[in-house]
C-alpha cells in the first residue's frame, strides 16, 4: 500500500502540477488574448490536412493587420509578432547558442501583460525607425552579465550590436526547456536584419478584445473581417488560424486525458497488489487466531462483531499503508519541484487517497472477516 500510494500520488502531482502551470501560462498571457496565425489547431491532424492546410493558408501580411485594426469594433489593441528562430548571442568573450530571437511591436507590452524585472519595453519610435534595442530574458541577463549592469549594455547578435533596454522577470523552465533565453526586439528592426518577415518569419497577430466584450465575440469579429479580406467564399473552411486560450486548454485535454488515465492505472495496479497482498496477512491472521474467535464466540460475541473487528483491523492497515505513502509523495514532490518540475497536490485529492486506501483494506478484508465470523466456536476452540 505504501507503494502503491506513494507512486499514484506522485503521478497525480505531476498531472496536477502540469495542468496548473499551462493555466498560469495562460492566465499571464491574459486569458482573453488570442493569435491570429496561418494554421489551426485542426490543420495538424494527419499528413493529409496538413498538406492541404499548407496548399490553402497563406502566410498573414500586414495589409489584413491594418484592415482588422481600422475596421473592427470590439478589437482594444491588435499587433504583430514574428521569428522564433534561433541564433548564437555573444557580449565580448562569452557566446550563448540556441538563442530564441523574435520581433515584436510595442503593443505586444501591454497586450501579453509582460512581468518587467527592470527597464522597459520597445516604443513606437523604436520600431518604426527600425532601432537595435533588445529585450531578453533573465537567463541572457544573468549568463552575459554575471557581475550585473545588463540593462543599457550591448550583445551581439549575428555580429550586430543591440542595445538593451528591458529584462523580463524570471519563468524558470519546463520539461527542462529554459523560458528565460530569448531576445526580443523590434518587429521592423528583426525584419531588417533577420533577413524580412516570411516563410518561418511570417508574422502572426496577438489580439485584445475591449473591457466587457467577450472573447468569442471578438474572435467572430476578427474571423468575419478576415475572411472579407481574404474574399473567402460562404460554407468554405477559413484559410488562416485563430487559437485561443480555451483553444490551448482543450487541446491539453484532449491530449492528455486518454494518457493521464493510462498512467494513473499504472500505479493503481500497485494498490490492487496491495489489496491482495492485505487479504492473505488477514487470512492469515484467521488461521492464527481461530482459538480466539473460538473463545470470543463461546464468551458471546456475536457474528458481526467479529466481522467488524477484522474489517476494522484490515481498513487500518491499509489506512495506514496510504498516509505513509501520501507523505513520502508529499516529500518526493518537493525534491521534484526543485530539481526537475512544479508538482502540486490539492488537499481534496490526499483526503481521497487516504479514503480509497481504507476502503481498499476494507475490501480486501472482507472475505477473511466474513470467513472469520462464519467459524463455529467449538470447532474454532479445538484449533491448535
Amino acid at each position: 500500500m505504501i507503494i502503491g500510494m506513494t507512486s499514484f500520488m506522485v503521478v497525480l502531482s505531476l498531472l496536477q502540477g502540469f495542468n496548473s502551470y499551462v493555466d498560469e501560462k495562460i492566465a499571464g498571457i491574459g486569458s482573453n488574448t488570442f493569435n491570429v496565425q496561418r494554421f489551426n489547431f485542426e490543420d495538424f491532424k494527419d499528413t493529409d490536412t496538413i498538406a492541404a492546410a499548407q496548399r490553402r493558408n497563406k502566410e498573414l501580411s500586414f495589409d489584413e493587420l491594418d484592415f482588422i485594426r481600422e475596421r473592427s469594433q470590439l478589437i482594444e489593441k491588435i499587433a504583430a509578432k514574428a521569428g522564433n528562430t534561433s541564433r548564437e548571442v555573444r557580449r565580448g568573450s562569452e557566446t550563448l547558442t540556441d538563442v530564441s530571437i523574435m520581433g515584436a511591436e510595442p503593443a505586444i507590452g501591454d497586450i501579453e501583460n509582460l512581468d518587467i524585472a527592470d527597464g522597459r519595453y520597445f516604443t513606437d519610435t523604436e520600431n518604426k525607425n527600425s532601432m537595435r534595442v533588445a529585450y531578453i530574458g533573465m537567463d541572457i541577463a544573468t549568463k552575459l552579465f554575471p557581475q550585473g549592469g545588463a540593462l543599457g549594455s550591448e550583445i551581439a547578435i549575428r555580429g550586430i550590436p543591440y542595445r538593451v533596454i528591458g529584462i523580463q522577470t524570471a519563468k524558470g523552465s519546463v520539461f527542462g526547456f529554459p523560458q528565460d533565453n530569448f531576445v526580443q526586439v523590434p518587429l521592423q528592426t528583426f525584419s531588417s536584419n533577420f533577413g524580412g518577415l516570411r516563410w518561418g518569419r511570417a508574422p502572426f497577430f496577438v489580439a485584445q478584445p475591449k473591457p466587457g466584450v467577450s472573447t468569442e465575440a471578438a474572435v467572430d469579429e476578427v474571423r468575419t473581417l478576415m475572411r472579407i479580406k481574404r474574399r473567402v467564399p460562404v460554407g468554405e473552411k477559413d484559410n488562416f488560424g485563430i487559437v485561443t486560450p480555451d483553444a490551448i486548454s482543450k487541446l491539453r485535454d484532449s491530449l492528455f486525458r486518454t494518457i493521464s488515465i493510462v498512467i494513473l492505472l499504472v500505479p493503481a495496479i500497485a494498490l490492487l497488489v496491495g489489496a491482495i497482498v492485505i487479504m492473505n496477512i488477514m487470512l492469515v491472521a484467521v488461521t492464527e487466531r481461530t482459538k480466539e474467535i473460538g473463545i470470543r464466540k463461546s464468551l458471546g460475541a456475536r457474528q458481526s462483531d467479529i466481522l467488524r473487528q477484522f474489517l476494522i483491523e484490515s481498513g487500518l492497515l491499509s489506512a495506514i499503508g496510504g498516509l505513509i505513502g501520501l507523505v513520502l509523495a508529499i516529500v518526493l514532490g518537493y525534491i521534484i519541484t526543485a530539481l526537475v518540475f512544479p508538482t502540486r497536490i490539492p488537499w481534496w485529492s490526499a483526503v481521497i487517497a487516504i479514503g480509497v486506501s481504507a476502503i481498499v483494506g476494507i475490501l480486501a478484508g472482507l472475505f477473511p472477516a466474513w470467513k472469520a465470523a462464519q467459524l463455529d466456536p467449538i470447532e474454532a476452540l479445538r484449533a491448535d
